[in-house]
């Protein structure tokens, strides 16, 4: 699984931040007041076009006067009112067809999904939470970017608004409305997934006695072996096993399969061919600069500190996965890995352990348990009778609880590539079904969000375009990264006109354009519109941040720091958002 950046405890994100981002605290103080201004700036000219500047100022100006007043001044018992007038709506407009919708994809999902990959788990967990995603949020979409136009066009607003009812009432309960109304069908949906994936995956074998051998099912056997506590055990198949019934006829259901682990990661870094310190290793050409590359046959190492080992963490040795990558300059046989070695050495000292033999493979996670007692580099490579042993706590780790792992490519011509997030110790797993449950809480704070903005761009925009400005928000939020490299410059092929100047003509994106009064119009107004965009990322969210489909479907657990930093984040925006839909609203002056 992929994981750039560092991952920040709560309180570090929300009073310090990190190297490339604001605190929360701060980062919200600027989204919400730019929302603010926007929704009076937006207001003002709205209301000056049809009272002219001086009444639209006096307008603007009544309604920030009396926005403190109303704002901190709300009433719960109106605010569900207005929340159950929007479930109400919701169910007039048949929701629960998009229920139903799910439930038909779940039931012919199996005809189409290959559950004789070897990753079934991934496959099934990762369609099920973006069939939910994909539903979800287009319902957010539609039932809270229509919902206030509607009521502008039929004129129940103004039934509404005779009421001893303020604007901020109507603005939160349409949110918490259409919001619970979304709470109940993804509960719904997770609740169906989770059975769907577990019944899908979940099976058993017979046992071959004749053969040592388990029968064939989802396209694996098992071996049959004794285990660690003296009882007959599978081996491990596509990152599972099974205990063996006491008749020893059929096996138990798997172990291992649905996993929530819980890394210890460390810090990499790398050496280069002949042993020297680097920051990076080799690039090999690819564009996602994501991994760093070591050649094989040569000094070159990934190296990864871990800190805090214990032996009150990890009392039997270290275990340790792999998910390490593979460049091949020639192709050889492609169903074998690359072999690689990987040791243990005293950060502190130097004494290391001898190297224990691997086979790399793309998309594939190597498990290795690395006991408490190792054998010691030998000083003679050629003395093979040489078999003295070191001990993990007493030689290997430092009096700073420091251990290092170093991984090394063996063939020549051959690259492992690596990443911080692609060694780390398994210290324990957590549940997969609380797991998979915080995956859906990351879907939620997305239909949070959404139906937020909805609410807010329906509080001054017809219904159409205000279901484009919430089309355009969540597609913005989702490519964040893309739109910020393209308002900083940072991809070639200049702004958002003069790319598709590009596109039309067939240009590539290195060839200078003519240099002429028309290239010089549209790069000025590229220039502003590059201006324009990067506040834009500013203030949207980063929908994909508040997702966590990934950690489930690789079977990682979800961190409980991670889902704080989103549910705050989700709730900040939409406090934001709150606020600017009521001066939206209030600017528009409906029916006083």
């Amino acid at each position: 699984m992929v994981i750039e950046t560092d991952l920040l405890t709560f309180f570090e994100w929300l009073l310090v931040g990190g190297s490339d981002r604001l605190p929360a605290v701060l980062q919200f103080l600027l989204t919400a007041g730019s929302l603010i201004l926007l929704a009076l700036v937006i207001g003002f000219l709205a209301a000056m076009v049809r009272h002219g500047p001086l009444v639209a100022g006096d307008l603007t100006y009544g309604v920030v006067r009396n926005a403190i007043g109303e704002l901190f001044v709300l009433s719960p018992r109106r605010i569900w009112a207005m929340a159950r007038l929007a479930i109400q709506e919701s169910l007039r407009r048949r929701v629960l067809v998009v229920l139903a919708v799910f439930v038909v994809v779940l039931l012919f999902a199996g005809w189409f999904l290959d559950n004789q990959t070897h990753e079934p788990v991934k496959l099934y967990v990762s369609f099920v939470m973006t069939a939910a995603t994909y539903l979800t949020l287009l319902l957010a979409i539609f039932l809270s970017a229509f919902s206030l136009p509607n009521d502008f066009k039929n004129r129940t607003i103004y039934t509404i608004v005779t009421k001893p009812v303020r604007s901020g009432e109507i603005v939160l309960g349409r949110i918490l409305g259409f919001s619970a109304i979304g709470t109940v069908l993804l509960a719904i949906m997770g609740l169906a997934s989770y059975v769907f994936v577990v019944r899908a995956v979940s099976h058993r074998h017979t046992i071959v006695a004749e053969e040592n051998l388990t029968s064939l099912a989802i396209n694996h056997r098992h071996t049959v072996q004794i285990g660690p506590d003296g009882a007959k055990q599978t081996s491990t198949e596509m990152g599972h096993w099974h205990p063996i019934d006491s008749q020893e006829k059929n096996t138990e259901a798997p172990q291992e399969l649905f996993r929530a682990r819980v890394p210890h990661y460390g810090k990499l870094r790398f050496k280069g061919p002949t042993g020297a310190d680097k920051a990076r290793g080799i690039s090999v050409g690819n564009e996602w600069g994501y991994r760093s590359y070591i050649e094989g046959g040569t000094e070159a190492a990934a190296v990864w500190t871990f800190t805090g080992v214990t032996a009150d963490k990890f009392p039997d040795g270290l275990p340790v996965e792999l998910n390490i990558r593979v460049f091949r300059t020639y192709k050889g046989n492609i169903e074998k890995g690359i072999l690689g070695s990987i040791f243990l050495r005293n950060p502190k000292t130097g004494l290391r352990s001898d190297i224990e033999t691997f086979e790399a493979r793309d998309f594939h996670i190597d498990s290795r348990f690395l006991p408490r007692k190792l054998p010691r580099l030998r000083k003679d490579q050629q003395d093979a009778g040489d078999s003295e042993m070191v001990d993990l706590f007493d030689d290997l780790v430092d009096d700073q609880g420091r251990v290092e792992v170093w991984i090394q490519c063996l063939p020549r011509a051959q690259y492992f590539g690596a990443a911080q997030a692609d060694c780390y110790l398994q210290a324990t797993d957590d549940r997969f079904d609380w797991n998979f449950m915080k995956g859906y809480l990351g879907i939620w704070t997305q239909m949070l969000l959404v139906t937020a903005f909805g609410v807010m761009f329906s509080t001054f925009l017809s219904g159409p375009v205000a279901l484009a400005a919430t089309t355009g928000a969540l597609v913005i939020g989702f490519f964040a990264d893309f739109t910020t490299s393209v308002a900083t410059g940072e991809l070639e092929g200049g702004g958002p006109i003069e790319s598709l100047i590009r596109l039309v003509t067939q240009k590539n994106v290195t060839s200078e354009l003519e240099q002429n009064v028309a290239t010089a119009i549209v790069q000025s107004i590229d220039a502003v519109l590059m201006i324009v965009m990067q506040s834009v990322t500013h203030v949207l969210p980063d929908f994909r941040s508040f997702s966590n489909v990934a950690w489930v479907a690789h079977g990682f657990s979800i961190p409980t720091d991670l889902v704080c930093q989103n549910l705050v984040a989700a709730l900040a925006y939409v406090f934001g958002v709150f606020v600017g839909g009521y001066f939206f609203l209030r600017i528009r002056e409906v029916a006083k």
